[in-house]
Order: C-alpha cells, then sequence, then structure tokens
C-alpha cells in the first residue's frame, strides 16, 4: 500500500492529503481565519464552485480532499485495468477538473449542517446605507478618514469615508451614513448627531 501511496505518480496527490490535514491542524487549533469575500462580478462561477456555501479555508480542504480521492482511485483503476499508473501531466488535470464540481456539490450539501454565523461574508457595496463612526481622523474632500460600520450579520468592517458634500467635514466620534461607494471608498453624509449634547 505504501508502495502505491508513494509512487512518483501518486506523490501530488499524497501532498494534497497532507496540506488538507494541516489546514484542519491549523483551524482546529484556533489560528486560521476566515476571509470574507467579495463576490461581485463572478458570483454565479464562484457560486457553482462553493464560494460562499463555507468558509473559504473549508472550502479548500474540501477541494484539497477531493483532488487527491479522485486522483488516487483513478490511479488505481488505471493500475487494475492497464497495468501502469497515468503520468501525473494526466492524471493531476483530470482529477483537478473532476474535483472542481464535485467541491462545488458537496459545499452546497455541507452548508446547512453547519452553523450560520460561520458564512458572514457580505460584498462590501451591502454596506452603503448603513450607520458607521468616524473612529480615526477627520474626513474631508481629498482628505477620507477611518470609519467602522457593523453589517446585518455583527461583523464589523473598517472603511475610509470622504464626505458626499462639497465643503463638508465628518469629525472624529461623529456618527454617519454612507450613501455610495466609489472603489474603495465610501461617500457619506452626517447623521445629524454631532453636535447634541452627550448624556
Amino acid at each position: 500500500m505504501s508502495g502505491f501511496l508513494f509512487a512518483p505518480e501518486n506523490i501530488i496527490f499524497v501532498s494534497a492529503f497532507a496540506l488538507m490535514l494541516v489546514i484542519g491542524l491549523v483551524q482546529a487549533m484556533g489560528l486560521g481565519g476566515d476571509a470574507d469575500l467579495n463576490l461581485d462580478g463572478d458570483a454565479d462561477l464562484l457560486g457553482w464552485l462553493g464560494f460562499g456555501h463555507l468558509p473559504l479555508l473549508a472550502l479548500i480542504a474540501l477541494f484539497l480532499t477531493l483532488f487527491s480521492v479522485i486522483g488516487l482511485i483513478g490511479q488505481q483503476a488505471a493500475h487494475d485495468l492497464i497495468g501502469a499508473m497515468l503520468s501525473p501531466w494526466i492524471a493531476v488535470p483530470v482529477a483537478g477538473a473532476l474535483a472542481l464540481p464535485a467541491t462545488g456539490l458537496a459545499a452546497r450539501a455541507l452548508a446547512p449542517l453547519l452553523p450560520r454565523d460561520h458564512s458572514t461574508a457580505i460584498p462590501i457595496e451591502h454596506l452603503v446605507g448603513s450607520h458607521a463612526v468616524i473612529v480615526t481622523g477627520r474626513a474631508y474632500a481629498g482628505s477620507p478618514a477611518r470609519a467602522r460600520v457593523q453589517d446585518h450579520h455583527g461583523q464589523h468592517h473598517y472603511v475610509m469615508v470622504e464626505p458626499d458634500n462639497n465643503g463638508q467635514q465628518l469629525e472624529e466620534g461623529e456618527t454617519i451614513l454612507l450613501v455610495r461607494r466609489e472603489g474603495q471608498l465610501f461617500r457619506a453624509i452626517s447623521y445629524g448627531d454631532h453636535y447634541l449634547p452627550r448624556l
């Protein structure tokens, strides 16, 4: 068995499985985080591949597992049928092509079994219309400030903002309303409570 697993034709598949185990160990130790994904543009394709259904590291681990299993099963079948394993130049692309749709299907099947608070990534433009607080600096035309905004999942995001109106300034500590997005910069207006007395 070890002769089959560590044959040169199978080393990529065994390495992929080992990498999946490392990712699992990192997650179990609490050292890994889940990246927020911006799915605009290629949302349909990415959704088909499983993005948005599982956290990113879980999706990568799932792909590596399916890639290695499909590859090893294919090599075993080739060995049984033709008496030799396929060249990695053939086996690896075929296993990868089969693992992609399999990962999407598996991700959609596993998603309902996981706690929903693990899948909280939102497209950044969904923050438009949210209230934020200036946390660093004073924002004016040509000089953005850093603001903190909370999405509907309760996750905090930090964004750069400038006033939407010419001549307006947004002060540190002020509550603002994000009204539109230009690239990575948000335009905002004052929410109107900055000059009210604090209790």
